[in-house]
């Protein structure tokens, strides 16, 4: 079966999870989650990050989005990846306190 465009994305931000020692889960959302829940949770050097993927020119949902900033009103970092941004993913796993949020990008 096909990889899907998405799918690779997340491919590529949990190769990354990898290669820095990050931990990563990729919660389920079927009836015992939170509806919107990124597609990764992310924590490394005492950081958390709830990621979003999403290939090309995707966007996030409504309800996404509402998770994302909660996830930022919790004093959390809250990303938006694609194939164009992964730099920015990589740079948050190398210095998690320097980079802000892209949510505006959105």
């Amino acid at each position: 079966m096909a990889m899907t465009p998405e799918k690779k994305v997340k491919e590529q931000v949990k190769a990354l999870c990898k290669r820095h020692g990050a931990y990563y889960a990729i919660p389920v959302t079927r009836g015992m989650a939170n509806n919107g829940t990124p597609d990764m949770l992310v924590g490394h050097a005492g950081y958390f990050a709830g990621v979003e993927t999403k290939a090309g020119s995707g966007k996030p949902t409504k309800l996404q989005m509402v998770r994302l900033v909660e996830i930022r009103r919790a004093g959390c970092t809250a990303l938006v990846i694609n194939e164009k941004n992964m730099d920015l993913f990589e740079k948050w796993l190398e210095n998690p306190s320097d980079v802000t949020d892209n949510l505006e990008d959105w």
